[in-house]
C-alpha cells in the first residue's frame, strides 16, 4: 500500500467517525460553551492516558518538535471545536457541514499565503462555485438556517483549515499531545466565556462519550492523515462528513434542511465531487 493510499484511509475513517458529533451535540440539551467546558476535558484525559499507555515515550519529545507551532495549532484546533459546537446549537447540521465542506478551499489558499504551495487552476474554479452556494446559504437568515450560526460555521471552517495546513507543514508534531491540548484550550476558553457549567447526568454520559472517544480519534486519525497527504487532500475527504452528519440527524431526529440549504448544498456538493474526481484523475495521470 502506498502512503498516499494510507493517508487517505486513515484520514476517511477519522472524518466519518467525526460525522457523528453533530449528531451528539444535538443530543446534549445545554449550551455550547458549557458542552465545550467538559468536552475539552474529557478529550484531554482520553489523550493524555493514551499517551501514558501507548506512547510515553513521546511525551518526553513534545517539546523538541516546533512546540510553539504545537501550541498555536491547538489553540486553533480549539477554537475550531468550540466555533463547531455553536453553530450546531444555533443553525441546522446541513448548514454547518455544508459550509464546513470549504475547508479544501481555504486550506489552499492559506498554504499559499503562509508558504507560497502552488493553488491549482481546478481549486480556484472549484471555488467560484463554492463562494455562490455559500451566497445562497447565507442569505437565508430566518428560521432554522440563521445567520449567527452560518458565521460560527465558516469561523469554525477557517480556523479548522488553518491547523491542518500547519500540520502537513510540521508532521514531526505529536497529533495526540495536540489533541490534548486542544482539549486544554477548549475548557480554558470555555470556562472563561461561559455564565454557568451546571450540567446534569444524562448530558455529561453524552458528552463524556463523545469526548472521550469519538473527537479525540477522529482528530488523531485526520492528523496522521496529514503525514502521508497534504491538508488540501486531507481537507477534501471532508465531503464523508457534509454527506453523513445530516444523515444521522435526520435519521434520530428528523431535522430537515430548507431550500436554500439544499440549493447551495447541491452547488457545493458538486463542485466537491468533481474537483475530488479531478485531483483524483489528474494523480493517476502523473
Amino acid at each position: 500500500m502506498t502512503n498516499s493510499a494510507k493517508g487517505l484511509i486513515i484520514a476517511s475513517i477519522g472524518v466519518l467517525i467525526m460525522s457523528l458529533e453533530s449528531l451528539f451535540i444535538k443530543l446534549a440539551t445545554v449550551s455550547a460553551l458549557t458542552f465545550s467546558f467538559y468536552l475539552g476535558i474529557f478529550m484531554f484525559f482520553s489523550m493524555t492516558l493514551t499517551m501514558f499507555i501507548k506512547q510515553r515515550d513521546e511525551i518526553k519529545s513534545i517539546t523538541k518538535n516546533s512546540f510553539p507551532i504545537l501550541l498555536f495549532a491547538a489553540f486553533l484546533m480549539g477554537s475550531s471545536n468550540i466555533f463547531f459546537i455553536t453553530a450546531i446549537k444555533n443553525t441546522t447540521v446541513a448548514n454547518v457541514v455544508i459550509i464546513f465542506g470549504t475547508s479544501a478551499l481555504f486550506a489552499s489558499f492559506f498554504a499559499y499565503f503562509l508558504y507560497k504551495e502552488k493553488i491549482e487552476k481546478n481549486i480556484l474554479i472549484a471555488s467560484f462555485f463554492m463562494i455562490i452556494g455559500l451566497f445562497i446559504i447565507f442569505s437565508d437568515n430566518l428560521g432554522l438556517g440563521n445567520l449567527l450560526g452560518n458565521m460560527y460555521a465558516l469561523f469554525c471552517t477557517i480556523s479548522f483549515s488553518l491547523t491542518f495546513v500547519f500540520l502537513s507543514k510540521y508532521k514531526k508534531i505529536s497529533r495526540m499531545a495536540l489533541i490534548a491540548i486542544a482539549g486544554i484550550c477548549i475548557s480554558t476558553i470555555s470556562l472563561i466565556l461561559s455564565d454557568s457549567l451546571v450540567i446534569n447526568l444524562n448530558n455529561l454520559l453524552i458528552i463524556a462519550f463523545m469526548g472521550l472517544l469519538i473527537t479525540p480519534f477522529a482528530r488523531v486519525l485526520m492528523g496522521n492523515g496529514t503525514k502521508y497527504i497534504s491538508s488540501a487532500e486531507v481537507a477534501l475527504l471532508m465531503i464523508i462528513e457534509t454527506l453523513m452528519a445530516p444523515i444521522w440527524v435526520w435519521i434520530f431526529l428528523n431535522e430537515i434542511p430548507n431550500s436554500n440549504t439544499f440549493l447551495g448544498g447541491s452547488i457545493i456538493m458538486s463542485t466537491l465531487i468533481l474537483n475530488s474526481l479531478y485531483t483524483l484523475k489528474k494523480g493517476n495521470i502523473k
